[in-house]
C-alpha cells in the first residue's frame, strides 16, 4: 500500500511542473510616482528633472463573472 501510495505522489510531482509553467513569472508593469516634499512640491534632481520612486506591480487577469441576481 506505501508503495502505491508512494508511487501516485512521484506521479503527481513530476507532472506538476508541466502545468505550473504557464504561471512561472507573473506579468509585472513599472509604476513610478513622483517623490513630493513636505509642502506638496515636487523633488528634482541634479538635472531638473523630477525624481521618482518605481517598483513593479504584478498585473492579475480579470475574469469574467456572472451577474448577481437582484433582491425581490
Amino acid at each position: 500500500m506505501k508503495h502505491i501510495i508512494f508511487a501516485a505522489g512521484l506521479a503527481l510531482t513530476v507532472a506538476y511542473p508541466a502545468y505550473a509553467a504557464d504561471d512561472a513569472k507573473p506579468a509585472t508593469k513599472k509604476v513610478c510616482v513622483d517623490v513630493k516634499d513636505k509642502q506638496g512640491q515636487t523633488v528634482k534632481n541634479k538635472d531638473g528633472s523630477p525624481k521618482q520612486n518605481c517598483k513593479d506591480v504584478k498585473q492579475h487577469k480579470k475574469h469574467e463573472g456572472t451577474k448577481v441576481p437582484d433582491k425581490k
